[in-house]
């Protein structure tokens, strides 16, 4: 069983940054792909970002070239740098990590205040 520890939501006003990190902890297995996915109010949930564990990365074209993902493997932790947030950025922000089956982070908010 992995657990998933995010943290690093907040508010923050429309252009400003965050960064959230994901600590995994509990894992038989070495853990492949990490990624972010967010769930704003009445929305299905999105994938926003995904990491190998060799550090190749995908973003979703909607964050591309705002959000940055980078992940420790000594410390089984996955961070996304937020910048130049916009209100529609707003979610709840999910770690997700793959180790012989999927697990997902109890997720952290984000609000973008315009």
């Amino acid at each position: 069983q992995v657990q998933l520890v995010e943290s690093g939501g907040g508010l923050v006003q429309a252009g400003g940054s965050l960064r959230l990190s994901c600590a995994a902890s509990g894992s038989r297995f070495n853990i492949n792909t990490m990624a972010w996915y967010r769930q704003a109010p009445g929305k299905q949930r999105e994938w926003v970002a995904s990491i190998t564990s060799r550090g190749s990365t995908e973003y979703a074209d909607s964050v591309k070239g705002r959000f940055s993902i980078s992940r420790d493997n000594a410390k089984n932790t996955v961070y996304l740098q937020m910048n130049s947030l916009k209100p529609e950025d707003s979610a709840v922000y999910y770690c997700n990590a793959f180790a012989m089956g999927s697990y997902w982070g109890q997720g952290t908010q984000v609000t973008v205040s315009s």
